[in-house]
C-alpha cells in the first residue's frame, strides 16, 4: 500500500502556539490525506491542558512524541519567554534528531514545519533532506516586521521606543517603537538577540505559512508576497482557529446564562490563557464594568503584580480570584454580570448570539476567533506582540475600541465604563460592528471550498505530494 505523505511539526511551548499549528495539521490530514507527528519540546511533565489537547488529536490521525526534557536550572528567574522558548528547541536538538531519524525510517516525511522560534531545528531537517517550513501563528504585520528587522537593526542605534517618528514596517500602518513586540524593546537583552538570530534564518525556509488572510491584512500580505531574493514564498492560510472546543458549558454556566440575555447585549472579558492584571487594575476594571451598567461575562484570574504573562509558564494561583474583587462587587452585579473563575468556553461564547463585544488582550488566536464570529473588540494588550495587534485593529482594520491608559499606567474606571458603553450602545460601537461583520463574511469566503486560504493550502499539499512522485 502506498504510504501517505507525512509532516513533522515542532511547536513552541504554550497553547497559543500549539492550537493554530494543530488546526493546520488537521486540515492537511482530513482534507489532503496526510499523516502528521508533533514533536514536543518539554522541560518536565506536560501541563494538563496541553496533554489532553494533544491526546484529542489522535482520532484525527495526528500523533505526538515528547522530546527528552531539557534543563533550565541555569537560567535566571526573570529570563524572557522568547529566550526560554528558543532554548527549549536548541537544547532538544539531540532528542529531535533521534525522533526524526525514527520518523524517516517509517514514513514518507515530505516537510518539517517549525514554529516562529524553531529555526535552529532546520539543521536537522536539512541533515535528513526534509524540506524546512515555518508556521507563523501571529499576524502578517509581525512577520513583515521580522523580515524588516535586520535592516532596522543596522540603521538605528538607539532603542526603538526612543525614535521620534513611527516605524514604517513594509505594508503596515506606521507604528511607534514602544508598540513593537516585547522582545525587541531591549536590544541588549538575550531575547532580542534570539529574535534577530531566528529572522536571519527565515530565508532558509522553503515557505512560510502565516495565520492570516488578505482581507484582514491586505497591506502586510501584499508586501510579504512581493518576490525578493532570499525571501521564501509566504502562504496566508488563515484564519485557523479551534472550532471544535467541545460542547456544553463544562460547568461554567456561561452558555445557559447567555441563552437568557438579549441579542448582542453581553460583553465577554478574558485575557487569554496566560494574561493577568495587577491588583489595582483588576479593581478598576471591576468598578468600570459596574459603572457601565452593561451585561458582561468576565473570566477572572488572580492578579499578579510581577508580570502580565505570569501564568504563561507557571501554575495558576490556587487562591479564589473573586476574593481580590472590590467589596460587594459580586452581589451588586449579580443581575447583569456573570463571573467565571480562570476559564470559560471562549469559542462557544463568541459564537453565541447574545455576545455583543469582546474585551481582549489581543492574542492573535482570540482576535481571529472574534473575526470568524463577527464580534467587535475592546483591545487591552498585555505582552508579546499584542500592542502591535492593538494598533492594527484600531487604526488600520478599525474593528476595535481602545481605552486610554492614565498617567499612573492604569486604565481608570471612568474610561473603562465609557468605552464599554460606547461599544455595546454607542455610535462608535455601530461602526466597528459593521466593519467586523464584513470581515466575518470575508473569513467565510477565504475558507470556502474555492477560497484563497483553502486554495493555498491545497497548492502546498500538492507541492509536498509531488516530492513523493518525483522520488518514485
Amino acid at each position: 500500500m502506498e504510504q501517505k505523505p507525512h509532516i513533522a511539526l515542532l511547536p513552541s511551548p504554550g497553547m497559543g502556539h500549539l492550537i493554530p499549528l494543530a488546526e493546520f495539521a488537521k486540515r492537511l490530514v482530513l482534507t489532503h490525506n496526510f499523516s502528521a507527528t508533533f514533536l514536543i519540546p518539554t522541560d518536565g511533565p506536560l501541563p494538563k491542558a496541553q496533554k489532553s489537547f494533544l491526546e484529542s488529536l489522535t482520532p484525527a490521525g495526528i500523533s505526538h512524541v515528547l522530546l527528552s526534557p531539557v534543563n533550565f536550572d541555569d537560567l535566571p528567574d526573570d529570563v524572557r519567554i522568547e529566550t526560554r522558548i528558543s532554548l527549549s528547541v536548541t537544547r532538544s536538538l539531540p532528542s529531535l534528531r533521534d525522533q526524526i531519524k525514527s520518523l524517516v525510517s517509517g514514513h514518507r516525511v515530505v516537510a518539517f514545519v517549525v514554529d516562529l522560534f524553531g529555526t535552529d531545528a532546520f539543521d536537522i531537517a536539512m541533515e535528513f533532506q526534509i524540506s524546512p517550513y515555518i508556521f507563523f501563528p501571529s499576524t502578517a504585520m509581525a512577520l513583515s516586521l521580522f523580515f524588516y528587522l535586520p535592516e532596522l537593526d543596522s540603521s538605528v542605534s538607539c532603542e526603538y521606543r526612543d525614535l521620534p517618528d513611527p516605524i514604517r514596517i513594509p505594508g503596515c500602518v506606521p507604528i511607534h517603537g514602544k508598540d513593537l513586540l516585547d522582545p525587541v524593546q531591549d536590544r541588549k537583552d538575550e531575547a532580542y538577540k534570539w529574535v534577530l538570530h531566528h529572522v536571519k534564518r527565515y530565508g532558509l525556509a522553503e515557505g512560510i505559512m502565516v495565520n492570516s488572510f488578505k482581507e484582514l491584512e491586505g497591506g502586510a500580505v501584499g508586501a510579504l508576497q512581493e518576490g525578493k531574493p532570499g525571501k521564501p514564498p509566504v502562504y496566508p492560510v488563515g484564519p485557523l482557529i479551534q472550532m471544535d472546543s467541545g460542547s456544553g458549558d463544562d460547568g461554567s454556566g456561561c452558555l445557559s446564562w447567555l441563552d437568557t440575555q438579549p441579542p448582542g447585549s453581553v460583553l465577554f472579558i478574558s485575557f487569554g490563557s496566560g494574561g493577568t492584571l495587577s491588583y489595582d487594575q483588576l479593581n478598576e476594571l471591576a468598578l468600570g464594568l459596574e459603572m457601565s451598567e452593561q451585561r458582561f461575562i468576565w473570566v477572572v484570574r488572580s492578579p499578579s503584580d510581577t508580570a502580565a504573562y505570569s501564568s504563561f509558564f507557571t501554575v495558576q494561583s490556587k487562591t479564589d480570584p473573586f476574593s481580590f474583587l472590590p467589596k460587594g462587587f459580586v452581589d451588586r452585579t449579580k443581575g447583569y454580570g456573570l463571573l467565571v473563575p480562570s476559564w470559560a468556553p471562549q469559542a462557544q461564547i463568541l459564537s453565541h448570539g447574545s455576545t455583543g463585544g469582546f474585551l481582549t488582550h489581543c492574542g492573535w488566536n482570540s482576535t481571529l476567533e472574534s473575526v470568524v464570529h463577527g464580534v467587535p473588540l475592546i483591545v487591552w494588550p498585555l505582552y508579546a506582540e499584542q500592542k502591535m495587534n492593538a494598533v492594527m485593529l484600531t487604526e488600520d482594520v478599525k474593528v476595535a475600541l481602545r481605552p486610554k491608559v492614565g498617567e499612573n499606567g492604569i486604565v481608570g474606571r471612568v474610561e473603562i465604563a465609557k468605552v464599554v458603553k460606547g461599544l455595546i450602545e454607542g455610535e462608535e460601537g455601530k461602526h466597528v460592528r459593521t466593519r467586523m461583520r464584513d470581515l466575518k463574511d470575508a473569513a467565510e469566503r477565504v475558507l470556502s471550498a474555492d477560497g484563497s486560504s483553502t486554495r493555498l493550502l491545497a497548492e502546498l499539499a500538492q507541492k509536498w505530494k509531488n516530492k513523493i512522485s518525483n522520488e518514485n
